[in-house]
């Protein structure tokens, strides 16, 4: 099951960090059709944070498509966000790890390492070969 975590720090509004790390957990093939997200009392207990914000993501998740509230069950995933399959971006995660690991043994730090990657990926992106 998926755990949520917040970055206070993100600028984000906390449903929509929800909601895109349910977004990413689909991408990833984390979590499939049929899957359940955490209880809103769970992730109430969790981050603490207040339950209207969970109701938020989730419904967003809904109106996306994405998911489905079922009442006294819970909610879960309805839909995918098609994409490679999960065994090609293990092996493009696992490249990338190797990288980042590269990029911080040259002595880059963090904020560096992702100024480098963001600039490369709107290059190649520009370039049109993504």
């Amino acid at each position: 099951m998926i755990q949520f975590h917040l970055d206070p720090r993100s600028g984000v509004s906390t449903y929509l960090q929800i909601v895109h790390q349910v977004r990413h957990a689909l991408r990833l093939g984390m979590l499939q059709p049929g899957d359940q997200l955490p209880t809103v009392k769970e992730v109430v207990g969790t981050l603490a944070i207040n339950p209207n914000t969970v109701l938020k993501a989730y419904r967003e998740l809904e109106h996306e498509g994405l998911a489905e509230g079922r009442p006294g069950q819970g909610t879960f995933i309805t839909n995918s966000l098609g994409g490679p399959p999960p065994q090609t971006h293990a092996a493009l995660r696992r490249s990338l790890e190797r990288w980042l690991q590269g990029a911080f043994a040259a002595g880059l730090d963090v904020e560096a390492a992702r100024a480098l990657f963001e600039t490369a990926m709107r290059n190649v992106h520009e370039e049109g070969v993504a």
